[in-house]
């Protein structure tokens, strides 16, 4: 009962900053039964056919499994679910500091903050309630990749260290932390969600905005031409 108490709470305080990542399914996640037939894979339950062939434009990704492909393609679905609240976080985050920037009363300021919490609240609750466990660890380090900042510091600088502190407390309880960071040069994890990012603006089937970190996606695209895909994925959800 305690838990759910404190799941409550966190849905009800994050979602100014994107952050009901924490409002993360304790269920495990297992990876879906998708259909794959020669070059086309079939999300079951979501109704989409990705042609692998206009997917992959970049360099040519070389399955060495049925499974490899079917884990890749899992995972997939879920950067796709993540990235937009991550894209839509950083464009509230610029409009809020831009809104921010023009007030000079305190008292103002906090209230302004609050009443855009409100509407964010309202308008992606019941979306991101939905959000399985592996989805709200792909949003926490995208959060970092779009905004330049952890979640941690997000909700430390526009809430209070002591909230932050106990928001990532009860996070680390779900085996997620709100501060991870996106390394894609350094971490494997991160490379194939950054593989998929890239891929997907290069067809179309994600907006792209704007990295506020550096590094080069084709620059260290080499270093991981033999990236194994499920291993990679196995090990994170350990």
């Amino acid at each position: 009962m305690a838990l759910f108490q404190k799941k409550k709470i966190m849905i009800r305080n994050f979602t100014f900053l994107i952050l009901l990542v924490v409002s993360f399914s304790i269920n495990a996640q297992e990876i879906e039964k998708d259909t794959i037939i020669d070059d086309m894979i079939i999300i079951r339950g979501d109704s989409v056919t990705i042609p692998l062939d206009e997917v992959i434009v970049l360099n040519k990704f070389n399955f060495k499994t049925t499974k490899e492909k079917r884990y890749y393609y899992w995972y997939w679905k879920k950067v796709h679910n993540a990235y937009p609240y991550a894209k839509l976080a950083a464009e509230r985050l610029i409009q809020l500091n831009d809104q921010l920037a023009k007030i000079r009363s305190k008292r103002k300021r906090k209230r302004h903050t609050k009443k855009m919490q409100k509407y964010m609240e309202e308008e992606f609750t019941a979306k991101l309630k939905k959000m399985t466990r592996t989805e709200g660890r792909i949003l926490i380090k995208l959060l970092h990749r779009q905004t330049g900042l952890t979640a941690f510091d997000l909700v430390k600088e526009y809430r209070s260290g002591w909230k932050a502190f106990w928001y990532n407390t009860t996070a680390n309880m779900f085996k997620l932390s709100l501060k991870d960071e996106y390394h894609p040069e350094s971490e494997s994890l991160d490379f194939l969600v950054e593989d998929i990012l890239q891929r997907s603006f290069s067809t179309g089937s994600l907006d792209e905005q704007k990295t506020r970190l550096q590094f080069d996606y084709f620059e260290i695209a080499h270093e991981y031409k033999d990236i194994d895909v499920v291993k990679v994925i196995n090990s994170r959800k350990k």
